[in-house]
């Protein structure tokens, strides 16, 4: 038994008493298409960051957190392992994932990446491309973060996924959005705007993602979605207060609050074009009482339960 599913179990012992724990099925091959999970255990790119180490715990730690939440889809929900990080070769790993991932989105699962560093951001986007083939889908990445992850260094870390995802697209001649949500103007240096600018980024800040003006900006947001067939969303959890989400490689003394967070994330899913998702930087030994994990793990419920209700038509229709 994997020690990370275990849990409570509720009597009487039927479908609507279930936990997450009872429902999930360890398979390194799923058969029947469902939700798969899919660990990233590595934290290389934030050591070439400069950040603080931890994240190639996180997937365990999102387990742990997700086990014990009810049901509340009917989709079969498997385990499909960790591609771990070794002897610091990460782009080995990102493309060891990229497979995986791939495979898994070949065989029609709804892939969740668990994370380890933003470094899964670059091998996510890479199992979408690779999934669609030669499609011409429009693929929009939307990042819910801190960071524009944009640097331009000579080797990939966790501050270059996609800056390696636009140059990808160009050089094969694929159409890509990048959006940023929850920027923020004390995390980034102004050559860091520029690149967002001469990539021709979409980004909103967190002080324009306020409770009293957060409105306005989905409209933005909605308009974003209506612009792309197909969507990877992806959530550094260093988007969120430090006070939500202290277990971070780079704690957050502003973010973006959670009831918006919620309900941005609410609106992306509501479009019906999400194929792929992860979340990254959790970092367990900076997290006390998992209270990172718990958050991560609420937010991953709830975008699943979001899968079960509005599913893939958007981006099936699209790319058919």
């Amino acid at each position: 038994m994997n020690l990370a599913w275990h849990g409570r179990v509720d009597l009487p012992a039927t479908a609507d008493t279930q936990r997450w724990h009872q429902r999930v099925v360890l398979d390194p091959q799923p058969e029947a298409p469902g939700i798969a999970l899919l660990g990233f255990a590595s934290d290389e790119g934030i050591r070439r960051n400069s950040g603080r180490l931890g994240a190639a715990q996180g997937p365990g730690a999102l387990r742990n957190a997700l086990a014990n939440l009810p049901v509340l889809h009917c989709a079969p929900l498997y385990d499909a392992g960790d591609i771990t990080c070794a002897d610091q070769a990460l782009e080995l790993a990102q493309a060891h994932y990229s497979h995986r991932a791939q495979q898994l989105l070949d065989q029609g699962h709804w892939v969740i990446g668990l994370g380890g560093g933003h470094e899964i951001g670059y091998a996510s986007y890479a199992a979408l491309r690779g999934h669609l083939g030669a499609s011409n889908a429009r693929i929009g990445i939307f990042n819910f973060d801190a960071h524009f992850d944009l640097r331009e260094q000579g080797s990939a870390s966790s501050g270059t996924p996609f800056l390696q995802a636009l140059e990808h697209a160009r050089s094969s001649g694929s159409p890509l959005q990048y959006h940023c949500i929850g920027v923020s103007r004390s995390g980034n240096t102004p050559r860091l705007f520029a690149t967002a600018e001469r990539e021709g980024a979409h980004y909103l800040t967190d002080d324009v993602l306020c409770t009293w003006n957060w409105l306005a900006q989905a409209e933005v947001l909605r308009a974003w979605c209506e612009a792309v067939d197909v969507i990877y969303l992806t959530l550094c959890l260093d988007v969120l207060p430090q006070a939500v989400a202290p277990g971070v490689s780079a704690p957050n003394p502003r973010g973006v609050s959670l009831e918006v967070l919620e309900a941005l994330l609410d609106l992306v899913m509501a479009s019906g074009k999400v194929r792929v998702v992860d979340v990254a930087e959790l970092c367990p030994p900076l997290d006390p009482d998992q209270a990172t994990a718990r958050v991560a793990a609420r937010l991953i419920h709830r975008m699943v339960s979001a899968h079960a209700q509005w599913g893939d038509t958007g981006w099936q229709k699209a790319v058919s």
